[in-house]
């Protein structure tokens, strides 16, 4: 597991108190000791213990981002842990955007394109979307697709590049992922995925959807090797 702590602003910080653990054989119990200033201006130490309240476990939790606020889920999210949450998205008809720059952007940026229903799971700010074969919510042991997008790698994860990325969190923050994910430019292949299995490939399948307005031929997914559950429970 890797942890890291970002203090920012030279932020000036002075010990507040300890949560100490006792042990004593099978039983366990851990306690709040504040801080003392030493005399004569010397080092702090610890007073007395002091018992743990509801509202001081509540705020440490949330501090450490370990607390998740009560929410209504709607019936798109899959999963919604503190550190992760899962949801998909229907079939349906997208206009997306392609870098000048790219061998796609002129002909292609700009235009209505079909676009499979897919998986959306965001965790540490980052984003990966898996595609569907079938316009359903999946279950656990549903095979998933290789999103047929540039910007993913083979795991799925997206590179964000100019990316807006939500403020927010939780599930207020779901159409502001997708939204982000969809205005921002595809601007080249990211790793070694098969992204479709459309003669020629990625390109010449987009110059065959730019426009239509037929569902996503679904065939030309290719596999993503990996279930639902393996792609949420996968760090």
């Amino acid at each position: 597991m890797e942890v890291s702590v970002a203090i920012g602003g030279g932020q000036c910080m002075a010990l507040s108190g300890a949560v100490v653990v006792y042990r004593g054989g099978s039983e366990v119990f851990a306690a709040w000791h504040p801080a003392k200033q030493g005399p004569a201006g010397g080092a702090p130490y610890l007073g007395e213990a002091e018992p743990l309240t509801t509202e001081f476990l509540r705020a440490l939790s949330a501090g450490l981002g370990a607390y998740v606020a009560p929410e209504i889920l709607p019936p798109c999210v899959l999963v919604r842990t503190s550190e992760c949450m899962v949801w998909w998205s229907p079939a349906q008809h997208r206009t997306l955007f392609f870098s000048e720059g790219s061998e796609a952007g002129k002909d292609l940026n700009g235009k209505r394109y079909p676009i499979p229903p897919l998986v959306f799971k965001v965790t540490g700010g980052s984003l990966w979307v898996r595609a569907l074969e079938r316009n359903d919510r999946p279950l656990a042991e549903t095979g998933l697709k290789t999103a047929p997008f540039w910007n993913g790698n083979d795991a799925g994860e997206i590179c964000l590049g100019s990316m807006r990325i939500p403020e927010s969190s939780g599930v207020q923050a779901i159409e502001g992922w997708e939204r982000g994910f969809f205005q921002s430019e595809f601007t080249h292949a990211y790793g070694a995925a098969r992204l479709t299995s459309f003669p020629g490939g990625f390109l010449p399948l987009c110059h065959h959807l730019a426009g239509s307005r037929k569902p996503f031929p679904v065939t030309y997914l290719t596999d993503a090797r990996e279930t639902l559950r393996q792609f949420v429970e996968r760090r």
